[in-house]
């Protein structure tokens, strides 16, 4: 392997030899081969924790897992819940138990009086078997999203878009005078004041997450 000094971290590409698992354990976005070489699956950033080197990918598609938060938009009210479009290659499906804590009528009520074609929604997933993805409601941060705008980020950056502990996101925030709800999946849903600037440093900090010294370029970009 060979280190960058440059502000940019390692690239790694697929296929590429990393390492030998003699020397080092296979993590996340690599195998090992049959010669005992540590390798890349995916184009991604390189990196080496201890003794453990992991790929992470640039760019992917959103894989849901049970306990995720994520945003959604309702694209179809069926006869017991929603379908609900999660930026994957699934729908997920918002039960009406999972969606809603009243006791609904079914005969009385149309179900978009709760949720209808294009609300957007805070929510978490409950199950995610086999494309069978199962959304939950339930829980006091879980809600329809009124206004706003939504915006995509990768969603293997969604971590550098929030930052450590909450760090970066809570940035953008007290700077921009916004409310922010970012989901696992890469969408990213802002209110408020200078709704503008936000988007502008959420697609930054997409764009270079794999450059050293971005925390300082956006605290630069928030304070100008």
């Amino acid at each position: 392997m060979t280190k960058q000094n440059n502000g940019v971290r390692e690239i790694a590409y697929p296929g590429q030899i990393l390492g030998s698992s003699k020397e080092y354990l296979a993590s996340h976005g690599t195998y090992i081969d049959e010669q005992g070489n540590i390798v890349s699956k995916y184009l991604g950033i390189l990196s080496i924790s201890g003794n453990y080197i992991s790929v992470i990918p640039l760019s992917g598609v959103y894989v849901p897992k049970p306990g995720d938060h994520i945003i959604g938009i309702v694209t179809e009210v069926e006869k017991v819940g929603w379908v609900v479009d999660i930026n994957s290659p699934w729908l997920a499906f918002l039960s009406l138990s999972e969606g809603v804590d009243e006791f609904v009528d079914l005969k009385r009520v149309l179900l978009n009086r709760y949720y209808d074609e294009g609300d957007v929604i805070y929510a978490q997933v409950l199950s995610a078997k086999k494309g069978d993805i199962q959304l939950s409601m339930k829980g006091p941060s879980f809600k329809k999203l009124k206004g706003g705008v939504l915006v995509k980020v990768t969603p293997s950056k969604v971590p550098r878009v929030i930052g450590k502990e909450g760090s970066m996101i809570n940035l953008i925030k007290e700077k921009t005078r916004t409310i922010i709800r970012v989901g696992q999946n890469g969408l990213v849903w802002i209110s408020g004041e200078k709704v503008d600037k936000a988007i502008m440093t959420i697609k930054r900090i997409d764009e270079k997450s794999h450059v050293y010294g971005l925390t300082e370029e956006i605290t630069k970009m928030l304070s100008e």
